[in-house]
């Protein structure tokens, strides 16, 4: 019997997925979420050595003029969806166009903060293959706390 690897033990990666993602030979957009934030990187790989092209995390909303007091809402659904808007410029920026996704070991839950990272990555105009139907609506990601910097950070932008 085989012995799994360390980090396949600890939950911290899968291999087989890791090598489909590898052979594809384009950029990742690696999208992790924390008790507290969502982190998002675009991620390229040499030879199975990554690279971290471009990456932020969504405690740079706190920066861009959200007030401290709601960084409770750091990991949800909005700030998601801002940190995929601002990495998907940066990568833009970096003359990266087309990514494929890497959401790692996180469950593939419909409407949930991985892809509101995703559709906001994909509304700054990167480009990554997904299923439409398992983007957040709108409505649901720009809630009444995180609206003044949504429509700041969306309108210096555009």
């Amino acid at each position: 019997m085989k012995t799994p690897r360390r980090r396949r033990l600890e939950g911290k990666t899968d291999y087989k997925a890791r090598l489909a993602l590898l052979k594809a030979e384009k950029p990742r957009l690696v999208i992790r979420r924390t008790n507290r934030y969502i982190i998002v990187q675009i991620v390229t790989s040499e030879a199975a050595q990554d690279k971290i092209v471009a990456g932020t995390s969504s405690k740079i909303l706190l920066s861009k003029g959200l007030p401290p007091e709601s960084a409770g809402i750091l990991k949800g659904l909005g700030a998601a969806y801002l940190t995929g808007f601002l990495i998907g410029k940066k990568a833009l920026g970096a003359g990266i166009k087309d990514a494929i996704l890497d959401s790692g070991m996180h469950v593939n839950v419909k409407n949930s903060r991985i892809y509101a990272a995703l559709k906001g990555a994909l509304d700054a105009g990167l480009n990554v293959p997904h299923n439409p139907d398992i983007l957040p609506q709108m409505e649901n990601i720009k809630s009444e706390k995180i609206s003044k910097i949504f429509d700041k950070i969306i309108g210096e932008n555009k």
